[in-house]
């Protein structure tokens, strides 16, 4: 039991590292018929067993490793500047072609004699605009056109066929009228699939698909809806997600304090990418590496010198200044400069207080009012003992700071499973009836979806301050439980109001139906400096005025 114990620690913890849940688990391969039996009676013996234990662990954690360092390298990637650089032109490239092509000779010519008829397209009655037009000054546009197509195809940022990440999609069978178009053909789905006039087959990006995108106009016909079935199994794998992942992350919070700093370490690094990618899709071009490096050390200097935790942002902020000063060949931005101070602050110091709640009390068990139950189901399986090479926190997982993360983390994630709820069925008044701007961050929240996601919590924190036995539980836990729903929310909308303004739906593709790293922690990060308080001042505060008016009224007898 305590190797089976170790190994599902061991799966759980790599599946959070990099959600390795989501790709197909290894199996053992069958053997062969020839050595069916002497294959089958090894398998039986105990250090057979073991070894096909340990054959999985290593399994798993190198498809942890695998996809964590995948994704990670594919975020590096998206966020370097010089490829950035690259893409920009080449969709300045894409928008001068097409405007050559709507004023060449031949377009123009093809166009006056469909003009005004049926065969018109939408693209061709957009470009008529220019029928009409002075033939001296058609000239000097496409010499223009020329001039700044040449000029950006002898630049030495000039896109390669190496730096398109993008997949060509198939170019499908086109009729003769399409092949005779001098604009890009677009199909239903906004992708490019025929060449413009004058333009080299080349590999497709992403942003000739925005180019295309944005000259269609919007389908009104699409009407695709998902089967039963398939929403049955949406639903079914949603529900499995949910558990696995509140199961990991439960035994990531008791893991210790240097695997729970580690993890969050590791995340941080991504959240920082998805983060610094959304920011250059707007031609910002922050310190990227400084930023992600300062965010890194707020979780370690939290870890190992909780008293210089506060001099971090500062010191990297400086750095970051610097760099700006001394490495830049132009003049730095206030968008860069504050998208910069904004990722360290936002995705590295604030959500690091996580580390300094983990590390109150200590090595000291907390009693609670569930130790009955739990300690002698433990001892009973034998869970009790861990490998010597894991830190010795993991031997005391039951502290302070690890019960309060791990109810307060509970409360946070039904505060917004009530507040879905509450909302589809009961929600008829828009975030607007209290703020405009809330409304037009996040138009499907509504007030009756945030009193739900209270409610929940509320309920949840009221239990859990009941069973950590809180002073004045009944007031503090209901309290506490509103308060996290509420900066939850406003996690929420703060990541809503990002990505809305960067045009993104996700920060990221890692988790498949959940988006990135940042759509999943986004409410978990202006409640950390709120629990530091709660967790390591105000409750203990409480705890001396219980007990000063417990001695008074002793002595009182």
């Amino acid at each position: 039991m305590k190797t089976l114990a170790t190994a599902f620690f061991l799966a759980n913890s790599a599946a959070l590292v990099a959600l390795a849940f989501n790709t197909p688990v290894s199996t053992i391969r069958p053997p062969s018929h020839g050595s069916f039996g002497r294959r089958s009676q090894q398998l039986n013996t105990p250090t057979s067993l073991q070894s096909t234990k340990q054959t999985d662990d290593e399994n798993i954690v190198k498809k942890a490793y695998h996809l964590y360092m995948d994704y990670y390298n594919r975020l590096w990637s998206d966020t370097d500047a010089e490829h950035r650089r690259r893409r920009s032109r080449q969709r300045a490239k894409d928008a001068v072609l097409h405007v050559k092509n709507m004023v060449s000779e031949e377009y123009l010519w093809e166009n006056d004699e469909k003009a005004g008829s049926a065969e018109m397209g939408d693209l061709q009655r957009e470009a008529a605009v220019f029928m009409g037009m002075d033939e001296s000054v058609r000239l000097q546009m496409e010499e223009a056109c020329d001039l700044v197509l040449d000029q950006l195809s002898e630049s030495p940022l000039a896109v390669s066929k190496e730096d398109d990440s993008v997949q060509q999609p198939s170019e499908p069978s086109l009729t003769s009228a399409q092949r005779g178009q001098s604009l890009p053909v677009v199909n239903e789905q906004g992708n490019l699939i025929s060449q413009p006039h004058g333009v080299s087959a080349s590999p497709l990006n992403d942003t000739q698909t925005e180019l295309s995108l944005a000259l269609t106009p919007a389908q009104s016909n699409e009407t695709a809806v998902p089967s039963t079935e398939k929403t049955k199994k949406k639903k079914g794998r949603s529900v499995l997600f949910g558990a696995t992942l509140g199961a990991s992350v439960a035994l990531w919070v008791y893991s210790g304090n240097k695997i729970f700093t580690a993890l969050f370490t590791l995340m941080t690094a991504l959240g920082q990418l998805e983060y610094y990618r959304m920011v250059m899709r707007a031609n910002i071009y922050p310190a990227r590496r400084i930023s992600v490096v300062g965010a890194c050390a707020t979780f370690v200097t939290a870890l190992f010198a909780p008293d210089l935790h506060q001099i971090v942002l500062p010191v990297f902020s400086t750095y970051a200044m610097i760099w700006f000063l001394t490495m830049r060949r132009s003049v730095t931005t206030i968008s860069e400069i504050a998208t910069t101070f904004m990722g360290m602050f936002y995705l590295g110091y604030i959500p690091s207080f996580w580390v300094r709640i983990r590390q109150l009390g200590g090595n000291v068990l907390q009693p609670t009012r569930l130790s009955p139950i739990v300690k002698p189901l433990f001892q009973k399986l034998n869970l009790g003992k861990v490998p010597k090479w894991l830190p010795k926190t993991v031997s005391y997982p039951v502290t302070v700071g690890a019960n309060f993360i791990f109810w307060t983390w509970l409360c946070i994630a039904f505060s917004d499973v009530g507040g879905y709820f509450a909302g589809r069925k009961y929600g008829k008044t828009k975030l607007g009836a209290i703020s405009e701007a809330a409304e037009k961050t996040s138009p499907n929240k509504t007030v009756e979806g945030v009193i739900g996601g209270c409610t929940f919590s509320l309920v949840l924190a009221t239990l859990g301050a009941w069973i950590q036995k809180w002073p004045y539980w009944y007031v503090l836990g209901p309290v506490h439980g509103v308060s996290l729903a509420l900066l939850g929310l406003v996690g929420d909308l703060t990541a809503s109001m990002l990505k809305r303004d960067a045009g993104m739906k996700d920060f990221g593709d890692l988790i498949p139906e959940h988006g990135g790293i940042m759509d999943r922690v986004d409410s978990y990060i202006f409640t950390a400096p709120y629990g530091w308080l709660v967790c390591g001042y105000l409750i203990p505060w409480l705890r001396r005025v219980a007990d000063a008016r417990a001695a008074a009224a002793v002595l009182a007898v």
